[in-house]
């Protein structure tokens, strides 16, 4: 069975009261800097925001600039990240990043899309993340929990990822757009999970669409949303 999409009404609704279980979502990445943010977000890719903080809390105090991470080059990055899944990659990568920074753009981190991605390793989920959370700017990073959560529910209907980023920069309201992000990776993570989502618990179950949600113990809505 196909899922409807959410009403404006819905909408409303889904985000309010994710507001209220979480006023002032973060991520769960550890950083102190915009760099530090860029370096852990690339190497959260295929991997858990546990085991790239577990890392990064052995490299950041050892280096945590583009000068000081450029310095240990490749060689000396490796044994830090060797933990993480595509290390060898991501060791390359970051280290091509670093001097682009140096030489480009005076060891900071560019504050627009266009600069951000033109760095190694860095994709538009990683500059929406960035420039999301480090610079307070309204974009949409989709994961596979935002993915799985936008088609899930409703919220954003889309068959890959730039379909759902484009369709909930469209429906959330803008009083929620900053910090949406965070809500809906939190949500997808630790309720909308894939195998067994916890629809009994879900904060949010009378508006989702999913049409699944009741086998999985969600209580069936007695009031009727209109738009």
């Amino acid at each position: 069975m196909a899922v409807k999409n959410m009403s404006k009404k819905q909408i409303e609704i889904f985000f309010q009261r994710l507001q209220q279980q979480r006023p002032h979502p973060q991520t769960e990445l550890n950083f102190s800097s915009p760099f530090e943010l860029l370096v852990a977000v690339a190497l959260s890719a295929q991997a858990t925001d546990v085991s790239v903080n577990k890392a990064t809390d052995k490299l950041f105090p050892v280096a945590n600039t583009p000068e000081t991470i450029y310095a240990l080059g490749v060689d000396g990055l490796k044994p830090y990240i060797r933990t993480i899944g595509l290390y060898n990659s991501k060791a390359e990568n970051i280290i091509k990043a670093c001097k682009i920074l140096i030489e480009q753009h005076h060891s900071q981190v560019p504050d627009n899309r266009k600069d951000l991605e033109a760095l190694p390793g860095v994709g538009r989920k990683t500059a929406n993340v960035v420039l999301n959370t480090a610079f307070g700017q309204p974009t949409m990073a989709v994961d596979t929990h935002i993915f799985r959560l936008g088609n899930r529910t409703g919220l954003a209907v889309g068959k890959n990822v730039l379909e759902v980023e484009q369709r909930l920069l469209k429906v959330i309201p803008k009083a929620y757009m900053l910090d949406a992000h965070h809500w809906l990776i939190l949500h997808g993570r630790y309720c909308c999970t894939a195998r067994k989502p916890k629809c009994d618990q879900c904060i949010v179950a009378d508006v989702c669409q999913w049409p699944d949600r009741f086998e999985f113990g969600a209580t069936r809505p007695t009031t009727k949303f209109k738009n």
